[in-house]
């Protein structure tokens, strides 16, 4: 099982009402050179001009961005040719990172290969550490940009982070 890195961005709360913009995966391994990265074209008309502001783009950029129907392909093909075995979806923020993917899965390719579960890697920090009150955040080395490869990959450099730390973790 592979644990797959993944942060998006939109331009709203909820996925099916406002629109992923972009998102970025990175195979969690010590490499970090396995990513992937897609821009989606809104499918609503609704977006909120201050969570579009997150993402660096205009809401000009968006509607030139690629069909999420295609963008989705993409990343299932990506995800069946670089995860061992059923890939393991993990994110800094996966309750709202999570909807958005598990969405746009079911609706344009009528499946998600991660399943029906996610982990949050502060709750896993949280966990190790043993102190709720603790954040992961300081092991990053990747600079948080919103850019969603970059953040993705700086998320997984605190997981592996952790697992030198004494985390048991398989990441394969």
């Amino acid at each position: 099982m592979s644990f797959i890195m993944v942060d998006i961005e939109s331009d709203g709360p909820i996925p099916g009402d406002y629109s992923m913009v972009c998102f970025g995966a990175i195979v969690v391994e010590p490499a970090l050179d396995r990513t992937f990265y897609g821009e989606l074209k809104p499918i609503s008309d609704k977006w909120l001009p201050k969570a579009l502001a997150v993402s660096g783009f205009g809401r000009e950029d968006t509607l030139q961005f690629n069909d999420p129907k295609v963008v989705m392909g993409e990343f299932a093909d990506w995800l069946q040719a670089n995860a061992c075995g059923k890939p393991k979806f993990v994110s800094d923020n996966n309750g709202f990172d999570w909807q958005f993917i598990n969405w746009y899965f079911h609706h344009f390719t009528g499946g998600n290969p991660f399943g029906f579960s996610s982990t949050n890697l502060g709750s896993l920090y949280k966990g190790m550490v043993g102190d709720t009150r603790k954040n992961f955040k300081h092991l990053r080395k990747t600079r948080h940009t919103h850019h969603p490869v970059d953040d993705a990959r700086g998320n997984a450099e605190a997981l592996l982070r952790m697992k030198a730390d004494g985390l048991r973790i398989n990441l394969v």
